[in-house]
């Protein structure tokens, strides 16, 4: 089972730890509020108290074993920096950490975490990009620079193949997996439509209408697809 640690249980927090514990995760909570721990201890594996800037506090956790480490210190940009610095240091591999700014995100980049979050630039673009195509369902860009995309199939893609779309030579961009429905019908003879994932597409596989497209890529090379798809399909 997938082992995460969250610190810092303001919305932010609290929102990714209850979602990753209904996911069936093994997480834990951590937060210098009490009242805070109280309210989140239902919902995770464990819930404690403690001060995160507290390294031999941190280092009882075991934190350097979880799969990543999600902070979402959001009270002081010191208290978030000096916490990610602390996880580095006793070897946390993977850590995600909300920022306040582009300056506080550099900082963290310096420090050595992989993953900068900064929840209002993140929603105003998914937002923006939805807008500008109503293909477009979820668009998140990922601190490498590239962007992972989920869309409804185009028009235009309904009917070929991968290998016929040829987007990795043609756009530059891949299809990482495909959401599509599957059709049965039950013993009492009802029908049944079930969403099933091919998380490895391979060239000979067809797209069809209503399938949901998982698309990565350059910011650049996605933002092109969007354009590209969004004109074809309002003439």
């Amino acid at each position: 089972m997938a082992r995460h640690a969250v610190i810092g249980l303001g919305k932010f927090g609290t929102t990714v730890a209850k979602i990753l514990a209904e996911s069936g995760m093994d997480v834990i909570a951590i937060d210098k509020n009490q009242d805070l721990i109280d309210e989140i201890a239902p919902y995770v594996t464990s819930a404690i108290c403690m001060d995160a800037t507290n390294e031999s506090a941190l280092r009882t956790q075991s934190l350097a074993e979880a799969d990543a480490v999600i902070l979402g210190i959001g009270s002081s940009i010191q208290e978030s920096i000096l916490c990610a610095a602390i996880l580095k240091k006793i070897g946390v591999g993977i850590v995600y950490a909300k920022v306040d700014n582009h300056l506080h995100g550099r900082i963290m980049e310096l420090i050595g975490v992989q993953h900068i979050l900064l929840p209002e630039e993140i929603v105003g673009t998914q937002l923006a990009k939805t807008l500008t195509s109503k293909n477009v369902l979820e668009y998140v860009s990922l601190s490498s620079g590239h962007v992972m995309m989920e869309m409804i199939a185009p028009k235009e893609f309904v009917g070929k193949t991968l290998l016929e779309l040829a987007l990795p030579a043609k756009s530059k961009v891949n299809i990482v997996a495909i959401k599509y429905d599957s059709f049965s019908v039950s013993e009492e003879g009802k029908n049944i439509v079930e969403k099933k994932f091919n998380d490895m597409p391979g060239a000979n596989d067809i797209i069809k209408e209503g399938d949901i497209l998982t698309l990565m890529g350059s910011k650049g090379n996605i933002d092109k697809l969007i354009y590209k798809t969004g004109k074809r399909r309002e003439k």
